[in-house]
C-alpha cells in the first residue's frame, strides 16, 4: 500500500511526466541555432528554421550546409504555425518556458560561428581528415525535400511535396509500434463507439500513431478504418472532427493511400469540412485535398466530386495554412484540362490576377495561371482581365520573391502568346518587346527561351494578310477535342477506366 506521501509521488510522477522529462523533441529545434523555435519558418526548399536564423544567413549571404547534406533555399519564408502552436503545447504539457525570439545581434553570432565551422570542416574534407556532410547520417526527419527541376514545357513545379498542417514528432514523444491486428480492431470498435469520450480518445491516439512511421500509416490505411474516419469526419464535436481530418492527412502522405482514400468515398465530406466546418479542420481538409491531388488518378475525381468551388473560396482564408494548401491543390488540379475548364467558368482567373496584382501569395497564383493559359477558355479570360499588361509590368519592375516566381511570369505570358493577334496588339500595347529582351539577356535559361519564343511570335510577317489566329486556333480546338479525346483513351486507357473512372464511380457511390 505504502504511505500516503509514497502514492502522492507516484501520481505525480504519473500524471506530471514534465518531471522526469523536458529534453525537446529534435523537430521543435532550429537546425541552426539548437535552441526551442520561438518563430518557426518554412522556407522554399522545405525546411524549417528559427526566422531570424534566416535572416542572419541571407544578410550573410551564407548557405549552411545540413546534417543530410542539403543545402536550404531561403527565398521564401512562411510562418510555421502548426508547428509553433506544437510548441507551445509541448511546453506547457512539460512546464518548460516559452522559447522566447533569438535577436538579430545573437542570432549573426550563431551564424559566425557557424560559418567558421563549415569552413573548417570544409578543409578538412579536402585535406582527407573527415567525410562530407552528405556522407554523414541524419538524425531527424526535419524536412522534405522537394522534388527535383524538371526541364522542357512544364510548368515549375511548387516548392513543397506536403501539406502545411503536416509536421512530424519525435519518436521519443510518441509510441512508434505499429499497431497489431487485436490493436487495430480495438481502435475501429472505440472510433466507432456511441460513447464521444471513447471516441475522441481512439482518434487522437490514431492520429499519435499516424504521424510516426511509413509502414504504420499503410498497414493503417484499411476500407475499416477509413469508413470509421468518414463519419467522424462530419462530426458536430470539433475534436472529433479536427483529429479525423488531421488523421486523414497523415495518411494521405504515402503514395500507396492517396487513390485508396479516395475510392473510400472521403472527398465529399472533406469538402463539406473545407466549406463549413470547424476553422482548424478546414486547414486540414486543404491540406488532404492538396496531399491527395498530388497522385494524378485523383485529380480527376477531385474535380468532379466539387472540390474546386469552396478550394477557390479558401484562397481568401483567414489562415495562412488553408490558402496555401488550397493553392497547391488547385495547382496540381488545374494540370487536368477539365478542372482547368472548371476553374475559368468559376471566375478563378480575375482572382487569380487579384492576388497577383496586391502582391499575395504571387508565386502560388503564377503557377495556376500558367496551367490555365494552357487552356482556350482560360487564354481569353486572361487577355480580356488584362493579364498582359500586368504580367509584363511585373517583369519591368523585376520585382519578384524568388526567381521560379519570375520564371513562372514568362511561362504564362507565353501561354497567352498562342492567343494569335489579340496578344500580339496588347504585348505591343503595353511595351512587351522591350521587357522580353532584358530577359533573353538577364533571365534564367527557362525565361530567356520562352522570351525568345514569344518575340518571334510579335514579330509576325510583313507584307501578308493577317489572319486571326485566335479565331483559327479556338476553331481547331473545337474541331480536335473528339480526337484528342480518343487519343487520351487510348494512350491511357488502363490508366484512366480502371483508375479515374472507378475512383470517381465509387466515390459518387458513397456520396
Amino acid at each position: 500500500m505504502g504511505t500516503g506521501k509514497h502514492r502522492w509521488k507516484k501520481i505525480s510522477f504519473h500524471r506530471f511526466p514534465s518531471l522526469i522529462k523536458k529534453k525537446p523533441p529534435t523537430e521543435f529545434t532550429c537546425p541552426l541555432s539548437g535552441s526551442l523555435m520561438a518563430d518557426p519558418v518554412i522556407v522554399s526548399s522545405g525546411h524549417t528554421f528559427d526566422r531570424n536564423c534566416v535572416h542572419a544567413c541571407k544578410t550573410l549571404r551564407f548557405k549552411p550546409i545540413l546534417s543530410d547534406g542539403s543545402t536550404p533555399d531561403f527565398s521564401t519564408l512562411i510562418p510555421n504555425l502548426a508547428l509553433k502552436s506544437t510548441i507551445l503545447n509541448w511546453c506547457n504539457s512539460y512546464l518548460v518556458d516559452h522559447p522566447k525570439p533569438i535577436d538579430s545581434i545573437s542570432a549573426e553570432k550563431i551564424i559566425r560561428t557557424l560559418m567558421a565551422s563549415q569552413s573548417q570542416e570544409n578543409n578538412a574534407v579536402k585535406s582527407g581528415l573527415t567525410r562530407p556532410p552528405s556522407q554523414l547520417s541524419s538524425s531527424s526527419e526535419q524536412s522534405v525535400a522537394p522534388p527535383a527541376a524538371t526541364s522542357g514545357p512544364t510548368t515549375p513545379v511548387p516548392l513543397t511535396v506536403r501539406p502545411s498542417c503536416y509536421s512530424s514528432s519525435s519518436s521519443s514523444d510518441i509510441e512508434t509500434l505499429i499497431p497489431n491486428l487485436a490493436e487495430e480492431d480495438d481502435l475501429i470498435s472505440r472510433l466507432n463507439s456511441s460513447q464521444v469520450f471513447e471516441q475522441e480518445e481512439a482518434v487522437m491516439s490514431l492520429r499519435r500513431i499516424s504521424r510516426t512511421r511509413e509502414d504504420s500509416r499503410v498497414q493503417l490505411c484499411s476500407p475499416r478504418l477509413l469508413s470509421a474516419l468518414r463519419s467522424l469526419i462530419v462530426s458536430r464535436y470539433s475534436t472529433l472532427q479536427v483529429n479525423a481530418v488531421a488523421v486523414l492527412v497523415n495518411l494521405s502522405l504515402e503514395n500507396q493511400n492517396k487513390v485508396k482514400i479516395v475510392r473510400s468515398g472521403i472527398v465529399p465530406p472533406l469538402i463539406d469540412v473545407l466549406k463549413g466546418g470547424f476553422p482548424e479542420a478546414q486547414d486540414h481538409a486543404a491540406g488532404a485535398l492538396f496531399s491527395l491531388a498530388l497522385d494524378d488518378q485523383n485529380k480527376t475525381a477531385i474535380g468532379v466530386l466539387g472540390a474546386l468551388p469552396p478550394l477557390l473560396h479558401a484562397l481568401r482564408s483567414d489562415s495562412e495554412r488553408a490558402r496555401q494548401d488550397s493553392a497547391l491543390a488547385l495547382y496540381h488540379l488545374s494540370i487536368v484540362r477539365s478542372n482547368r475548364s472548371k476553374m475559368v467558368k468559376l471566375g478563378s482567373v480575375q482572382a487569380l490576377l487579384g492576388m497577383v496584382r496586391s502582391g499575395h501569395m504571387t508565386g502560388r497564383a503564377m503557377l495556376i495561371l500558367c496551367n490555365l493559359a494552357l487552356c482556350g477558355e482560360g487564354r481569353a479570360a486572361m487577355l480580356d482581365s488584362g493579364a498582359v499588361e500586368c504580367f509584363v509590368g511585373m517583369l519591368s519592375r523585376d520585382k519578384f520573391e524568388s526567381e521560379s516566381t519570375r520564371d513562372s511570369c514568362v511561362v504564362a505570358l507565353y501561354g497567352l502568346s498562342l492567343g494569335g493577334l489579340r496578344f500580339k496588339g496588347l504585348a505591343k500595347e503595353a511595351g512587351a518587346e522591350e521587357v522580353l529582351r532584358k530577359v533573353e539577356q538577364v533571365g534564367s535559361e527557362r525565361a530567356r527561351e520562352k522570351a525568345g519564343r514569344i518575340l518571334e511570335t510579335m514579330k509576325g510577317r510583313d507584307g501578308e494578310e493577317e489572319v486571326d489566329w485566335e479565331e483559327l486556333l479556338n476553331s481547331g480546338e473545337r474541331l480536335g477535342v473528339e480526337s484528342a479525346s480518343c487519343i487520351d483513351h487510348l494512350a491511357k486507357d488502363v490508366a484512366f477506366k480502371s483508375a479515374d473512372l472507378q475512383i470517381m464511380k465509387y466515390t459518387l457511390q458513397d456520396r
